[in-house]
């Protein structure tokens, strides 16, 4: 094997060298600078992407903040209109309580004054059955009828008792 004659090593190093020397300087002029472009290439793309992302994210965030305070604004004017309808469904519902309360004043109002009517009549249709009967009973306790008069006087002084 002509690699590990000792002879051989010191044409070997020459050319170890040489090839690794021109390997150096492929690397150092072609290579490197092909990986070091990509490599800046990306780092600015993610800068941009990042810097793309911070601008979104601040532009969502307003989006939120508005929507929020969109949404804030319509509960808002959803509890004045809550509020608005309430206060008029009380304000009509009084009124026509106002209204049925006075319907129902002027119906017992003249309830009242049938019956005070109708009690009216009843008591001076008892006082004349009281005042027929009396006179009956007088009639058949002692067999005399007593005058009209009379009888209408003592059961008028009977009921005041």
């Amino acid at each position: 094997m002509p690699q590990l004659n000792p002879l051989d090593w010191g044409p070997q190093l020459i050319w170890l060298l040489i090839t690794f020397g021109i390997l150096y300087v492929l690397m150092l002029k072609v290579a490197l600078p092909r990986i070091g472009s990509v490599l800046e290439a990306r780092a600015d793309r993610i800068a941009k992407d990042l810097a793309e992302a911070d601008r979104l994210r601040r532009q969502t965030e307003e989006a939120i903040a508005a929507y929020e305070q969109t949404l804030a604004e319509a509960k808002q004017k959803a509890h004045a209109i809550i509020d608005e309808g309430r206060a008029k469904l009380k304000a009509e519902s009084a009124a026509e309580r106002a209204r049925l309360d006075a319907e129902l004043a002027e119906r017992g109002a003249e309830a009242e004054k049938r019956i005070n009517a109708a009690k009216t009549s009843a008591m001076r249709d008892v006082n004349e059955v009281a005042a027929d009967v009396a006179a009956d009973i007088v009639r058949k306790l002692i067999g005399i009828a007593p005058s009209r008069p009379e009888i209408d006087k003592a059961v008028t002084a009977a009921r005041k008792d």
